[in-house]
C-alpha cells in the first residue's frame, strides 16, 4: 500500500481543474522584445534564461522532490513563438472542447489577444514554415494523405544523456562549455549552451532559497527537516554531481522541468532509468538508507511526472488524446556487451508503479532471450493490473533494426523509447520521430476513384498504381517534413538540450543543425490492416469471383452502402472475406508487401541534418481522425469510420482466431524495417489472467511475442462492461487508467469516440 504522504500527493495533483498559464509566454516575449538583431540561438537562450530567473516557483505540501513547471498542478503552457494563431482561434473553446479541456480566464484571454498575439503575428515559426511550403506540398496535404507535424510546438521526442548530467554535474559541464566559448568565441551554440547551463544552476539555487525560507516559517518538525533537506540537496546539485539516490532524483527532476521551459515540448523522455540510476540507489543502500524510504522517494518521483500536461490544439488533441506527455522509461534490456541488464531497480520501478497506477511514467520493459523468468513474471503481474503499463519491446528485433540504420552495436543495445513507441538511442539521437503521418488507406481510396471509369481495369494495375501513388506522396511528404525541420533550426534551436546530446559539443552545433551523432526523421505509415483487408476483398469480389463490376462497387462505396442493396454489399464484404490478424497468408502477405513498399521508399530520403528518413507504423490516437477523412472502403468500413488502432493491430472486431494468430500475422511483416517504432494493441479479459496460472500464461505469451520477432506489444486488461459503466458514470471512475495507443490515459478524460474504440477492441482469452 502507498504511504499516507503518497496518497496525499496523488490526491492533491488532481484537486484543481486544469488551467492555462501565460507566465512562460509573457516572460519569453518580454525577453524577445529586448534582443532584436541578435543571433537566434542567443535570443532563444536569453529568453529561457529570463524565464528561469523570473518564473514563479513553489514547493508543495508533502513534496520530497522539488521542481514545478507551474504554480498550480497540471497547468497547460503556451508557446506563441511557435504558432500564435491556433491559440487565438480556440481561446473561447478550450474549456468546452470534447478532448483535453483547459480553463482560461477572461483576463488572460484579453492579455493574449492584446499583448501576445500582436507581437508574434508574422514572427512565429509557423509563419516561416507556411511561407516555405510549396503549392504542390500544400495541395498534397489537402488530400489528407499525409500531414506534417511539429509545426506548432518545440521539438521534443528525445532523451538526453542522463549519465552525462548525473555523473558530471552542472558545474563541470558549465566549465566545459565556457572553455569551448574561449576557444571558439564566434560559435553561437557554445555561448548559448554555456549561458543556459549557468541559468540552470541559478534556477536550482532559487529552490534552495525558497526551501530555507519555508523551513524557517514551518512549525512542523518533520516537515521543517524535509525542507532543510531539499535546501541542502538543491545547494549541492546546483553545481555538483549527486552522491546518492535522493540527490540524483532531485537533479534529474530539476533538469526535466528546466528543459520544459526551453522547449515546451512533448516526450522529453527518460530513457533507461534503471541503468543510470542504479549506482546512486546502491550508494544510498550502502550507507544504510531505509529501502522503504527510497521506495517512497521513487513513488514521489513517479507522481511528479504526472504534473506536466501538454496543451495541444483541438485537432492535435484528437491525434494525441489524453495528455501523452511522453515521460517514457524502458527497463531491463541488454548491456553494451550483450548481457542481461536487469537489476534491482528494474523490479523496484515496477513495484513503485503498482502503488501509483497513473498514466506517467510510461513504463516499458525490454525482452530478450536472456531475460530472467522472475522479471518476466513481475512484468506480467504489472500488466495484469489493467492500466496498460508496462508496454513491451523486443531486443531481438530492435537491435538488428538499428544496425540496419548504421547504428553501432553498442549504441543499438542501449536503445530506449521516446514518446509512445518511437525507438531512439538515448543521448545520441535527434530523430524528429513524429514529423509526419501517412494515411495508406487514403492513397488506396484516391487511386480507386481515379480508376472509377477505367475500362478493363485489372487488380494488378490497381495495385501497381497504389504503389506508384505511395511513392509519389512519400516524396512530397519528405519535402514538407524537411521544411519543418529547417523551421526548427532557424526559429527554435534548443542549446541546453543539445549540450546533453552526444557529439553536439564536439561538433559545436545544436541538434537542429545536425550536431547529434544520429539524425533521423521518423514518419508513420498508417492503415495497413484496412488496406490489406480492402484489397483482399476487392480482389476476390470483383476480379476473381466477378460478383460485381468495379464501377458498381464504386457506386456502392460512394453511397456509403446506402439502401438494402448497399447493406447486403457491406455485410458481404465485412464477413465473407478473410481479414488481417487471423494468420491467413493471403491477407497478411498484402500487408507485408505494401508496408515494405512504403518503408523502402521512405528510407531513400535524407534530411537537412545529414541523416535519413526512417519508417514506423503507429497511430497514437490518430486512427480516429484519419478514419474521418476516408470514405467507405471494400473491407466493409463506412465513411468516416475509424481505422485499425495501434498501427499494426487488426481492425476492431476482425481478429477472430485468438491472440496468437494476431502475433503470427504481425510476424509476417518485415518488422526490421520499422526502426522508428510500431504498435500492437491486445486486449485480454481479466478472468483469463487470474491466479498463478494466468500469470504464467501471460508470461508465455510474451515469450512467444519475443520469439516471433515483433517489435512492440501492449495490453488492456479490462472488461467492456466496466468501461461502459465508466462512460455512463465518469464520477465513479476518475482513476481508471487504460491503454490508448503507445501511452495510457484516464479513461474518463478521453472523448467518446476514443472510449468507444477501446470498448470495441476484441477481448481475448489465453
Amino acid at each position: 500500500m502507498p504511504s499516507e504522504r503518497i496518497t496525499r500527493l496523488k490526491t492533491a495533483l488532481f484537486a484543481r481543474p486544469r488551467e492555462i498559464s501565460l507566465e512562460r509566454a509573457l516572460l519569453y516575449t518580454e525577453s524577445h522584445r529586448q534582443t532584436e538583431g541578435e543571433h537566434v540561438q542567443i535570443r532563444r537562450a536569453k529568453a529561457v534564461q529570463y524565464i528561469l530567473e523570473n518564473v514563479q516557483i513553489s514547493i508543495r505540501d508533502d513534496e520530497l522532490i522539488a521542481g514545478n513547471r507551474t504554480i498550480n498542478p497540471r497547468s497547460g503552457i503556451i508557446s506563441p513563438e511557435m504558432d500564435p494563431y491556433w491559440i487565438d482561434k480556440e481561446l473561447d473553446t478550450l474549456d468546452s472542447r470534447p478532448q483535453d479541456k483547459f480553463f482560461i480566464s477572461e483576463r488572460d484571454k484579453q492579455i493574449y489577444r492584446e499583448q501576445l498575439l500582436p507581437y508574434w503575428q508574422g514572427r512565429s515559426m509557423k509563419d516561416f514554415i507556411n511561407s516555405r511550403m510549396s503549392d504542390e506540398v500544400k495541395q498534397a496535404q489537402s488530400t489528407r494523405i499525409f500531414s506534417v507535424n511539429q509545426t506548432d510546438k518545440g521539438q521534443g521526442h528525445i532523451i538526453i544523456n542522463f549519465p552525462r548530467l548525473l555523473n558530471s554535474g552542472l558545474g563541470l559541464l558549465t566549465q566545459e562549455l565556457q572553455t569551448c566559448c574561449r576557444e571558439h568565441p564566434d560559435n553561437h551554440f557554445y555561448r548559448a549552451a554555456a549561458l543556459l547551463l549557468e541559468a540552470a544552476s541559478a534556477h536550482i539555487r532559487r529552490y534552495q532559497v525558497l526551501a530555507e525560507t519555508m523551513a524557517d516559517d514551518c512549525h512542523d518538525n518533520q516537515r521543517r527537516q524535509e525542507l532543510r533537506d531539499i535546501a541542502r540537496i538543491s545547494a549541492t546539485v546546483a553545481t555538483q554531481a549527486p552522491h546518492d539516490f535522493q540527490q540524483a532524483c532531485q537533479l534529474f527532476w530539476y533538469m526535466n522541468i528546466i528543459l520544459q521551459f526551453e522547449s515546451n515540448a512533448s516526450s522529453l523522455s527518460l530513457g533507461r532509468f534503471d541503468q543510470y540510476m542504479m549506482p546512486f540507489y546502491q550508494a544510498s543502500l550502502d550507507r544504510g538508507d531505509d529501502p522503504a524510504q527510497l521506495q517512497e522517494l521513487l513513488q514521489s518521483l513517479w507522481i511528479k511526472t504526472n504534473d506536466v500536461v501538454l496543451l495541444r490544439s483541438s485537432s492535435s488533441a484528437k491525434f494525441f488524446a489524453g495528455f501523452p506527455t511522453g515521460y517514457t522509461i524502458l527497463l531491463g534490456g541488454l548491456t553494451e556487451t550483450g548481457r542481461s541488464a536487469e537489476n534491482t531497480l528494474s523490479t523496484l520501478c515496477l513495484d513503485a508503479y503498482q502503488h501509483i497506477q497513473l498514466p506517467q511514467p510510461n513504463l516499458g520493459v525490454r525482452v530478450n532471450e536472456l531475460m530472467e523468468r522472475e522479471f518476466l513474471l513481475k512484468t506480467a503481474e504489472t500488466i495484469r493490473l489493467g492500466t496498460g503499463i508496462p508496454q513491451i519491446f523486443n531486443d531481438e528485433v530492435v537491435v538488428p533494426a538499428f544496425l540496419n540504420r548504421g547504428v553501432s552495436l553498442e549504441d543499438a543495445r542501449d536503445y530506449s523509447v521516446v514518446g509512445c513507441v518511437e525507438l531512439s538511442i538515448p543521448g545520441r539521437t535527434y530523430g524528429l520521430h513524429d514529423i509526419a503521418m501517412f494515411n495508406l488507406l487514403k492513397v488506396m481510396e484516391l487511386t480507386m476513384r481515379a480508376h472509377e471509369n477505367t475500362p478493363d481495369l485489372t487488380y494488378e494495375r490497381l495495385l501497381t498504381d497504389i504503389e506508384s501513388n505511395i511513392r509519389h506522396y512519400v516524396k512530397l511528404m519528405v519535402q514538407g517534413a524537411n521544411i519543418c525541420d529547417i523551421g526548427h533550426r532557424d526559429w527554435a534551436p534548443v542549446p541546453l538540450l543539445s549540450s546533453f546530446i552526444d557529439d553536439c559539443v564536439v561538433n559545436g552545433r545544436d541538434i537542429t543543425e545536425g550536431g547529434a551523432r544520429y539524425n533521423f526523421s521518423g514518419v508513420q505509415g498508417i492503415g495497413i490492416a484496412n488496406l490489406s483487408d480492402s484489397l483482399f476483398a476487392l480482389q476476390k469480389f470483383v476480379f476473381t469471383e466477378k460478383q460485381m463490376s468495379f464501377k458498381q462497387l464504386m457506386d456502392g462505396l460512394n453511397s456509403d452502402y446506402a439502401g438494402e442493396s448497399g447493406r447486403k454489399l457491406q455485410a458481404q464484404l465485412s464477413h465473407k472475406y478473410h481479414k488481417y490478424g487471423n494468420d491467413i497468408d493471403e491477407v497478411d502477405d498484402i500487408s507485408a508487401h505494401l508496408l515494405r513498399v512504403y518503408c523502402k521508399e521512405v528510407e531513400q530520403y535524407s534530411n537537412p541534418r545529414g541523416g535519413h528518413f526512417v519508417p514506423g507504423s503507429y497511430t497514437v490516437s490518430a486512427h480516429i481522425p484519419l478514419g474521418m477523412v476516408v470514405g467507405a472502403t471494400p473491407d466493409g468500413r463506412h465513411t468516416g469510420e475509424q481505422l485499425a488502432d495501434g498501427g499494426l493491430s487488426p481492425m476492431v472486431g476482425k481478429d477472430h482466431q485468438g491472440p496468437t494468430a494476431v502475433l503470427r500475422s504481425v510476424s509476417k511483416l518485415d518488422n526490421y524495417l520499422l526502426s522508428n517504432g510500431s504498435l500492437l494493441n491486445v486486449k485480454f479479459l481479466p478472468a483469463t489472467l487470474e491466479g498463478p496460472q494466468g500469470l504464467n500464461k501471460l508470461a508465455d505469451f510474451l515469450e512467444a511475442f519475443m520469439k516471433l520477432k515483433l517489435v512492440h506489444i501492449q495490453f488492456n486488461v479490462v472488461n467492456a462492461q466496466t468501461l461502459r459503466e465508466a462512460q455512463q458514470h465518469p464520477e465513479d471512475y476518475a482513476g481508471l487508467v487504460v491503454r490508448v495507443a503507445g501511452y495510457s490515459a484516464f479513461f474518463v478524460e478521453l472523448s467518446k469516440e476514443i472510449q468507444d474504440d477501446i470498448i470495441r477492441r476484441t477481448a481475448h482469452q489465453l
